[in-house]
């Protein structure tokens, strides 16, 4: 009565029916190590902000406004006058910007931020103020000011260069609010950290114009040094607004609203943005703050890594299933033709070197970045699982093959993380190829 069930739990249909259930629960370690790496990249994100946090975030510049009050008088119910304060809002008729950007790298034990040192330099006009005199009786020229948004005033280093006609002229801080733009911010509290996008109110310079007699143009001019961390955004405030910026990193992302003309080189890039008042969503006056968040409107540059170990790290670990199918795959074919029982416990061994490759491979590309770790990762993984099947199998040859396809497993891992764009096409390929091989071995497996 018992012989066919003994015979039935050493036949290969029950092997199999193990081995897949094996693979069911390393899906639960791979988990896990994806966890593993999510936690880490935001470890990463966490230091990364504290680092930029005390040198000074992205900076967004909206420069310059000239902001003129007046007054409007008004009845009240009982027909008496009163009167309201208001703002009025012009924007330059021509604004020309260049930028000189120059990134560094600051470490914090084994994480990199990028952050950089820029010299801005503007200079433009403001025309048809007297048109704006007669049309408006009740604007204040004597108390005008021009209002030069930026989102992190500690980035600025030294005190601006601003200068109408030659004339130079003192800014100081203003409450005034020209822009908000999104920014992320990390976030620690006893259940750990996370992180969110913040609309993020843009600070004020103020420069006021009571020592300058306002004819109808207004010709303006500034220097000034801006620290920032990873990007750098301006607004087209101009009517007509010209931006320039350049700077030795190789692999600018250029966002925003608007694409520039650019050059990109191996380590140096420039571009150019020519803007028109018809391109952006900004009238060319306004009062007070009834128009939509200037920060829509901007655009610049990003200096990012072109390789994130992380995410490449994400991706790889996403494959931990095939590698595992396909490994035991091998391990059950050499076990049928071979006619070497392989115990259920070695294959959760021979599983769990296959889920410490990513952990291993995480580690690593900590240390020593992804290609190198990637290398090392796989030719320990390889090495030991080869090791370990000659061990139960005795036959050198069903060794190699082990080997063979683990090397092509592996190197056909990091092609498809290095082409992304293809990295659909070229798994399918791959995979359909596997399938059909593993149809012809199967052929001849005689129960």
């Amino acid at each position: 009565m018992d012989t066919p069930k003994r015979k039935f739990t050493q036949s290969p249909t029950f092997k199999g029916m193990m081995i897949a259930a094996l693979i069911l629960l390393l899906l639960i370690p791979g988990a896990m190590i994806r966890s593993l790496i999510e936690e880490r990249q935001d470890r990463s994100r966490e230091t990364i902000q504290k680092i930029n946090d005390k040198w000074s975030r992205s900076q967004t510049l909206c420069a310059p406004l000239l902001l003129v009050p007046y007054t409007v008088i008004k009845l009240d119910d009982d027909k008496n006058p009163y009167y309201e304060e208001h703002t009025f809002y012009i924007t330059p008729k021509e604004l020309k910007i260049n930028t000189s950007l120059t990134p560094e790298e600051r470490h914090y034990g084994i994480y990199k931020a990028i952050l950089y040192k820029s010299n801005i330099h503007f200079e433009g006009n403001f025309s048809g103020l007297a048109a704006l005199q007669t049309d408006n009786n009740g604007l204040q020229f004597d108390k005008a000011q021009l209002a030069i948004g930026i989102t992190d005033l500690r980035g600025v280093t030294q005190n601006p260069d601003f200068k109408i006609g030659d004339k130079t002229l003192e800014t100081t801080v203003g409450m005034v609010k020209l822009f908000s733009v999104y920014d992320d911010v990390v976030v620690e509290d006893k259940y750990g950290s996370y992180s969110y996008s913040t609309n993020v109110a843009g600070k004020t310079l103020i420069v006021s114009l009571k020592e300058i007699n306002l004819t109808d143009t207004l010709h303006f001019d500034c220097t000034m040094q801006l620290n920032g961390s990873s990007a750098i955004r301006f607004i087209p405030i101009g009517q007509h607004t010209a931006v320039t910026i350049d700077g030795q990193w190789r692999s600018p992302s250029f966002i925003g609203s608007f694409s520039p003309e650019s050059n990109v080189g191996k380590e140096q890039f420039s571009a150019s943005w020519n803007i028109l008042s018809f391109n952006r969503e900004i009238p060319e006056t306004w009062s007070d703050n009834n128009i939509p968040n200037l920060g829509d409107n901007s655009f610049g540059v990003n200096l990012i890594e072109t390789v994130d170990h992380y995410q490449q790290n994400m991706r790889s670990a996403k494959y931990a299933l095939m590698f595992i199918v396909l490994t035991f795959i091998v391990f059950f074919f050499a076990e049928i033709f071979t006619k070497k029982w392989i115990q259920v416990f070695q294959y959760v061994l021979v599983g769990i070197a296959l889920i410490l490759f990513y952990s291993l491979l995480l580690s690593l590309s900590e240390q020593i970045g992804f290609s190198w770790a990637y290398l090392s990762a796989s030719a320990a993984t390889i090495l030991m699982t080869t090791v370990y099947f000659y061990s139960l199998i005795k036959q050198r040859l069903v060794t190699v093959i082990l080997a063979c396809v683990m090397l092509i497993l592996y190197t056909f891992l990091y092609i498809i993380l290095q082409i992304e764009d293809f990295a659909l096409l070229f798994g399918s390929i791959f995979l359909f190829v596997i399938l059909g091989v593993i149809m012809f071995v199967s052929n001849k497996i005689r129960t």
